[in-house]
């Protein structure tokens, strides 16, 4: 465990970095140094090749992330001279993140922790986890969240969400498609998970998910203009080469991640 004492709490789990908010005590709410630990250890691991996957979690077992600190006061306090706002730019590096985001939904995932969860690319959630976007409820409205979390659900999903405030159920999560999985043992779903990711071609999962959040904002044909060479691309590493082979001489691959 590196920081001990900070907010966000940093561990290596073999070729998986853990990311834990440490702040039980106020529902693991984001504050500025949770935000900046995220964008530090995110924008960090795109360069650390033996980091497979960042696991993103909350202390305890009664939320995820219950959003903004209310309680404090200044969480809707903005320099409106700065037109990058701190929860932006994280969403921004997630966007463009190549390792792998996993969402642990420990509990209460509400308001801009449901920007966190949507911000990941896979998300195991445990069944008393409930989601909410509950900003109306205080004269606010999700802005940021709705960036990364409209493309996830249903258009009719995210207006309920949105305009009602009410929550949703770990059940509903997973039936709208929020989540990946509701795991009774959450860390044996997410072990699961994660088991059959880090046994695939770190290079093809890096390619990948370049390619996928690269294609979301395209239409139809420029999605194909670039995917057609793309494929070459991938056909090229050291991965797919060594995949092919191992197919062929019925064994399992040693990846190189090239």
């Amino acid at each position: 465990m590196t920081n001990p004492s900070s907010e966000l709490l940093e561990e290596r789990r073999g070729g998986v970095l853990w990311l834990t908010i440490s702040r039980e005590a106020r529902r693991n709410a984001i504050s500025p140094g949770v935000l900046s630990g995220l964008c530090d250890a995110i924008e960090r691991v795109q360069h650390e090749r033996d980091v497979r996957a960042v696991v993103l979690t909350g202390a305890g077992d009664k939320a995820f992330c219950a959003g903004a600190d209310l309680a404090a006061g200044t969480a809707f306090r903005f320099d409106h001279s700065e037109p990058y706002a701190a929860l932006a730019e994280l969403l921004r590096l997630a966007r463009r993140s190549i390792v792998p985001l996993v969402a642990r939904v420990n509990g209460a995932c509400m308001a801009g922790g449901m920007g966190l969860l949507a911000m990941c690319d896979l998300a195991v959630a445990a069944p008393h986890a409930v989601f909410g976007l509950p900003e109306v409820k205080v004269g606010l409205f999700p802005a940021q969240v709705l960036s990364v979390l409209h493309h996830l659900l249903p258009r009719r999903a995210v207006a309920q969400m949105c305009l009602t405030g009410e929550p949703i159920s770990a059940a509903q999560a997973l039936n709208w498609g929020l989540v990946n999985t509701v795991a009774d043992d959450l860390d044996s779903g997410l072990e699961a998970l994660l088991g059959c990711l880090l046994d695939k071609s770190p290079a093809a999962i890096r390619r990948g998910l370049y390619t996928m959040k690269a294609i979301e904002a395209m239409s139809f044909e420029e999605s194909m203009r670039f995917t057609e060479s793309q494929i070459a691309l991938f056909a090229l590493t050291e991965d797919a080469a060594e995949g092919q082979l191992a197919f062929r001489e019925k064994r399992a691959p040693n990846w190189t991640g090239r």
